[in-house]
């Protein structure tokens, strides 16, 4: 019963900005990885950003510069901070993360997504 919720999701207009959170709930030890992915109508679901348990990121191309993941280990939620927003960051966006589970086996999970809709 592990569940990854993402929230602040929205509609902005071009050039706006928004804050996505993810907080990562029920029975397991620890997470280590954790990421943002999109998918935006008729294409394939696409990195945004991930970053690790010590703090490494890494982007996608189409972002750099205008996104930034964080992560609160002590609140299990990771953050995607995202400004200058382009009609074409209009997508459903999902949190990834590996989690150590029942047993110790460490496994990746997946949040429900928040839509992000970038239009004037």
């Amino acid at each position: 019963q592990v569940q990854l919720v993402e929230s602040g999701g929205g509609l902005v207009q071009p050039g706006g900005s928004l804050r996505l959170s993810c907080a990562a709930s029920g029975s397991f030890f620890s997470i280590s990885d954790m990421g943002w992915y999109r998918q935006a109508p008729g294409k394939q679901r696409e990195l945004v950003a991930t970053i690790t348990t010590g703090g490494s990121t890494n982007y996608a191309d189409a972002v750099k510069g205008r996104f930034a993941i964080s992560r609160d280990n002590a609140k299990n939620t990771v953050y995607l901070q995202m400004d200058s927003l382009k009609p074409e960051d209009t997508a459903v966006y999902y949190c990834n993360a590996k989690m150590l589970v029942r047993n110790y086996v460490w496994r990746e999970y997946w949040g429900q997504g928040t839509q992000v809709t970038v239009s004037s």
